[in-house]
């Protein structure tokens, strides 16, 4: 509670510290619509709602945000699709809507490909300009770059040990993610359930899907992991994402509005990355005191690391360029 209270005090002091001049008499507030899948109550959401009222007060009320929390516009593709129509501005999206406007960048979450966030810094920052070029060619900017947690198997009523394990159940599978059904084949002998973010947890409540993967801060914000018993320790990949905004609306702001935006939302990024690294690891340690913990042997890990190889092998062949993943493959070492 006391590191929360401190990010959250420096996050709104370094954004109001930014030195910014107002400048003239307020006018009728510019309103800037922002999506996010998170809670309002979630870490996410209480750094939104500092930057909002940074904003606000750096602006002298001329810039407004509006944060639409809990899917309220939608998935992360509906929210990417209302960005590009105009109906919402900007949105807080995991590489799963980065993919959307920017393909390559959901690469960074190949399976089995990072396991330390040092390791996908080194990659995310060496590939970041060739990464934010396709975003503004695709008629956006990224805000500030951020993450979502370190990706882990839940599932319900038994263990998954190996690949095999999965065989027969009801795992989740995120409708907009292109990776995850070639991991399913993969596999083999499986049938996942593909589900938007928002219809997880009633499934989970009817026992439609028994197995999810997920960061654990995400999956105790969004109330799954109350439905499940079971979590291996491995990482399968680690969830990136960021503050994404319509570069039309952008470009419609005038100049000190559009700085102020900018400024201050590459702040509010730059404080979720440690805070979010932070909670999810607290959750992960809050989970293993609740939860059965299946930590793998030598030889189940290596089941897994042939899984995610052969997966990777195959969005080589199309899903992205072997380039691309021979690429980020190197900075894995």
């Amino acid at each position: 509670m006391m590191l929360r209270r401190a990010v959250m005090r420096a996050v709104g002091a370094a954004v109001l510290a930014t030195g910014l001049g107002l400048g003239g008499e307020a006018r009728a507030a510019e309103v800037i619509k922002v999506g996010s899948l998170a809670p309002a109550p979630s870490p996410w959401g209480q750094v939104f709602k500092v930057w909002a009222d940074a904003v606000a007060k750096k602006s002298a009320g001329r810039l407004e945000l509006q944060i639409f929390f809990n899917g309220q516009q939608g998935d992360e593709a509906a929210m990417v699709g209302k960005m590009k129509t105009g109906q919402l501005d900007a949105a807080a999206v995991t590489a799963v809507g980065l993919g959307k406007i920017h393909k390559p960048i959901l690469a960074l979450q190949m399976p089995g490909l990072f396991s330390t966030w040092a390791k996908l810094d080194a990659a995310r920052d060496a590939m970041k300009g060739d990464f934010e070029k396709g975003v503004r060619d695709a008629g956006f900017q990224i805000i500030g770059w951020g993450d979502v947690g370190a990706v882990r198997l839940m599932s319900k009523g038994f263990a998954v040990r190996v690949p095999d394990d999965i065989k027969g159940k009801k795992p989740h599978m995120w409708r907009d993610d292109p990776m995850q059904p070639i991991l399913f084949q993969v596999v083999g002998g499986v049938t996942p359930v593909p589900l938007n973010v928002p219809e997880v947890l009633p499934n989970l409540n009817t026992g439609a899907i028994n197995i999810v993967s997920a960061p654990a801060l995400a999956a105790e914000q969004l109330q799954w992991s109350s439905k499940l018993d079971t979590i291996n320790d491995d990482i399968a990949a680690l969830a990136i994402g960021a503050l994404v905004l319509s570069s039309k609306r952008l470009d419609a702001l005038p100049a000190d509005l559009k700085a102020i935006l900018m400024d201050t939302g590459r702040i509010a990024a730059n404080a979720l990355t440690k805070r979010i690294r932070d909670e999810d690891a607290a959750a992960f340690a809050r989970m293993k005191g609740k939860m059965t913990v299946v930590t793998l042997s030598a030889d189940e890990k290596s089941k897994f690391t042939a899984l995610y190889k052969q997966t990777r092998q195959r969005l080589a062949q199309g899903t992205f360029s072997a380039e691309l993943v021979t690429k980020l493959e190197g900075y894995a070492k």
